[in-house]
């Protein structure tokens, strides 16, 4: 799968009673994204740091990252710093991954194309 499939999707709201993906799965959709996105050792978290040379240009970032995580429904946790911002994703109401996680992590991978 393409990121621009990926990122053609909605995210479907996840409430819980669904299975987090597997580990083959996740890897399958990570594949299709940014190759600085990282699964967590445990497969519940997808991560990725973005640099950026200001940090004006870091806010910008990650407002633009909440206005993509407010419009899927789908939101990330984000460290953000002077020159960076870490997005890691999650479906917390599963404790893993989903398709959601990966859909917005490539609507992310367009914001910085």
């Amino acid at each position: 799968m393409s990121d621009q499939r990926l990122s053609n999707k909605k995210c479907v709201p996840c409430e819980g009673g669904v299975d987090p993906l597997t580990q083959d799965a996740a890897q399958e959709l990570q594949a299709a994204l940014h190759d600085d996105w990282q699964l967590s050792a445990d497969g519940k978290w997808l991560s990725r740091r973005f640099d950026f040379e200001r940090f004006t240009q870091t806010m910008g970032f990650a407002n633009a990252v909440a206005w993509v995580a407010e419009s899927e429904g789908h939101h990330p946790d984000m460290e953000l710093a002077y020159r960076f911002c870490v997005v890691k994703w999650t479906t917390h109401a599963i404790n893993g991954l989903s398709e959601n996680d990966f859909i917005c992590a490539a609507k992310v991978d367009r914001l910085v194309a």
